[in-house]
């Protein structure tokens, strides 16, 4: 066998954010070393596997299910009937390995992913690759999103040993679960002089069969060589400073496209924890470096990116929400799934933005992701939905799917839709054309298909047609209701329907922080309902754990660090929108509870994982803020603002012991751990208190709320002393809290820095005044 090299990028892969292309398999004889050492191939002995006939097809002509049918996980069912043995990850199939002395075949993905899919149909859908998966390996398949642990173990060393990453994710493991050789999709045959999938299975397991020890020493060795690159050991010399702040602003400013927004060429991501940074970047006030010709500061980057998002194809202009990423620089041509975990962060970053501009634009957008998630996303108990598929069938051809069928347009139906008028107005705001409008068509998806983008203004649009501003909007609203009506009509993407703590987490500070900012109740609803679904679905109730996973009554899973994290904050968010207390005294208790299964004790951080599961070979420290923020930059966060609330030092020392430990990558690399510079920013800052008295409900207290939550005040927190149960309970924690009242029976407003306090004020004018007055952090 040849020895086998990168392969080619593919465009459309499920990609983790910032790694561009598909890798691969970096595969010798033996193995592969970690970073990148290379063993060549003995001669392919096995080629006679793949044209074995087929079996396993029930007399129906359906194949018999294999053991993914006893899964929840909807990914895993979506496998069930491959004539692949699948396994799931656990005991069983590692006895098999161990008794068979076979190598494990390790495949991870997920529901929605497009390419996942394309190597389902490929390959393992297929006979001919199943006979020799079945014959020479013990096939597993993982679920990334019901165990991230073990897709970061995998996913560290595919990207260790290949310089990128993405799923579908395809890993070779020893019996005792140690990695040899990976990379993500492979292709079924040789194409372009690169070996495809079936050869390089049948390589690995000739190289198997001539010398298992080799391989398996080799594997030890990556696996130490791994542990040594993912132990994080705090540097005592270290000490972070306020310009680190700056050179993380430098680096995002470096690679801002100043044509398109967003950051870097294609693909692009949104990467909402960079905006969560630039906005607090901003409201330090610091100087920026920015003039009439200079480089843009932090605040124009952030505004001209979610406005170039919400007007790209990224954007389902008709139903709402934001698609997974773009494949090309403009937003245009989306990677068309619809992930929760998105539609939460980038409705918090549209509020934000709503809040420093009060442009109505920025709060439209969040409104729209967050009806999008309440209509399509939201079960009946609640609980939010995991994503949406790219992948839907195609119309009048059920039989076959393809990425995107669900939301692209042929002018002539949309045109049939609206009318020839209507459709004028509406093809030209959204550049829809009679080829097709998709410039980046790789793989020849899009033809003659239409995805909507905006490519004039409502005034532009208006001076061509000859009537006012105002009359387009209207008649663009009507449109895409109609559009929207008749796009119902279409096979809708399969819904990942389970539910994942620590995403619902991050959808319920997003609908709490929504009511906070749009002040509509049905948001606080919504965060309410889910987290008392959580409460009473997803916390184990003989161990008083949060689990990970529930779908179909089950729930499954022991919770990760970034379940409580997540979790953690959501109820954070909530306390401060509904000021019901019981929710600041469970994150308390979910914080202790977190510090006790996740937190190192000798060199400071979370752990992702508690050490309970012999079969995790690496106990990691996510540090990464990526698609989402990694669980320390939100758990660092949550311990400085329950500091805050409650007076609580040691969560300020474990936020400050966090902050030592990732100082060296922080200082390396600011740019890849945007809200870890969030939780520093909060650490220097002295943040204010603002604590309202008076009744929940009454009039004044809502107004002084009000007054409160229209501006941008990212280092604060917000308590309420309402002279019942409430503040008694507060008084528990911060001593000083027994002393605030109403003034004249009036809601009145204390504003604080280290519980020393302003002149109380019953007026919201002068509130106002208090919380608009330079922060001490301004040079």
């Amino acid at each position: 066998m040849q020895t086998l090299k990168a392969a080619p990028p593919f465009s459309g892969m499920c990609r983790i954010v910032r790694n561009v292309g598909v890798m691969g398999a970096l595969i010798g004889t033996i193995s592969i070393m970690a970073f990148g050492d290379q063993h060549h191939s003995k001669t392919n002995r096995l080629a006679d596997v793949a044209t074995a006939p087929s079996e396993a097809v029930s007399p129906a002509g359906k194949r018999t299910p294999n053991r993914l049918a006893f899964e929840k996980s909807p990914y895993l069912l979506q496998h069930a009937y491959n004539p692949v043995d699948w396994y799931p990850w656990g005991e069983e199939a590692f006895a098999k390995a161990r008794k068979e002395n076979k190598p494990i075949f390790l495949s991870i993905g997920y529901s929605t992913c497009h390419w996942c899919h394309v190597m389902e149909r490929e390959s393992f859908e297929t006979d001919e690759i199943a006979k020799i998966l079945n014959k020479y390996f013990v096939a597993i398949k993982v679920d990334r999103e019901e165990r991230p642990d073990l897709d970061r173990v995998y996913m560290t060393f595919v990207q260790a040993t290949t310089g990128a990453g993405g799923w579908p994710m395809s890993v070779w493991l020893t019996p005792d679960l140690k990695p040899f050789a990976g990379g993500t999709y492979y292709p079924p045959e040789d194409r372009w002089g690169r070996p495809g999938f079936k050869s390089i299975l049948l390589s690995i397991a000739d190289a198997w069969r001539s010398d298992p020890k080799d391989i398996i020493a080799s594997a030890d060795n990556v696996t130490h060589q791994l542990r040594q690159f993912t132990g994080i050991r705090a540097d005592p010399t270290l000490e972070l400073e306020k310009s680190l702040l700056d050179e993380g602003f430098r680096q995002m400013q470096a690679s801002y496209d100043p044509q398109n927004g967003g950051f870097g060429g294609a693909p692009k991501f949104p990467h909402p924890v960079t905006f969560n940074f630039l906005l607090r970047y901003y409201a330090r006030g610091l100087p920026q470096g920015s003039g009439p010709a200079g480089p843009p500061d932090a605040l124009t980057m952030t505004l001209f990116s979610l406005k170039k998002m919400a007007e790209g194809g990224i954007h389902d202009h008709l139903g709402g929400g934001f698609h997974r990423y773009a494949v090309d620089a403009e937003w245009h041509v989306p990677h068309f799934e619809k992930m929760l975990y998105d539609q939460a962060q980038l409705a918090c970053s549209y509020l934000e933005a709503y809040q420093i501009t009060h442009e109505t634009f920025y709060a439209d957008v969040a409104r729209d992701i967050l009806d999008y998630v309440l209509r399509d996303m939201t079960g009946p108990e609640g609980q939010f939905y995991s994503a949406e598929d790219a992948d839907s069938p195609l119309p009048g051809n059920s039989a076959k799917s393809g990425e995107g069928a669900f939301y692209v347009w042929t002018q002539a139906e949309i045109v049939a839709a609206l009318g020839t008028n209507s459709a004028e107005i509406f093809n030209y705001y959204y550049g829809v054309l009679p080829q097709g409008n998709a410039p980046n068509d790789p793989l020849d998806e899009f033809r003659n298909q239409n995805i909507l983008i905006v490519r004039h203004t409502p005034e532009e649009t208006a001076t061509k047609f000859g009537v006012s501003p105002e009359e387009i909007r209207n008649r663009l609203t009507a449109a895409r209701i109609t559009l929207r009506d008749a796009r119902s009509k279409r096979t809708r993407p399969h819904l990942d329907d389970k539910t994942l703590t620590a995403w619902n987490g991050l959808m319920i500070s997003a609908f709490a922080r929504a009511y906070q900012v749009l002040d509509e109740p049905r948001y606080l609803t919504a965060a309410q309902t889910a987290t008392a679904f959580i409460e009473a679905k997803l916390t184990d109730p003989k161990t008083g754990q949060l689990r990970r996973r529930y779908r179909a009554g089950e729930a499954a899973i022991d919770g990760f660090s970034d379940d409580y994290a997540f979790f953690i904050q959501g109820l954070l968010d909530l306390y401060e929108a509904s000021f019901d207390v019981k929710y600041l005294t469970q994150a308390f208790e979910w914080q202790k509870k977190q510090n006790a299964l996740f937190w190192d004790p000798a060199e400071g951080g979370y752990f992702s994982t508690t050490d309970r599961d012999p079969s995790v070979i690496l106990r990691l420290k996510d540090d990464d803020d990526g698609a989402e923020p990694s669980g320390n930059s939100i758990s660092i966060l949550n311990l400085l603002r329950l500091s805050q609330m409650t007076d609580n030092t040691d969560f300020h020392k474990k936020a400050d012991q966090s902050l030592s430990l990732f100082a060296a990558r922080l200082q390396r690399a600011p740019q890849a751990m945007p809200q870890m510079l969030v939780a520093f920013d909060f650490n220097l800052a002295s943040p204010k208190q603002i604590v309202i008295a008076g009744s929940p409900d009454a009039p004044d207290t809502r107004a002084m709320l009000r007054e409160v939550n229209e501006h941008f005040i990212p280092h604060k927190i917000l308590l309420l002393a309402d002279g019942g149960a409430g503040q008694t309970a507060l008084a528990r924690y911060l001593d000083f809290i027994k002393t605030v009242k109403p003034i004249e029976g009036q809601a009145t407003a204390y504003v604080c820095e280290d519980y020393v306090c302003q002149r109380p004020t019953p007026d919201r004018a002068t509130l106002n005044k208090q919380l608009t007055a330079a922060p001490d952090n301004r040079p």
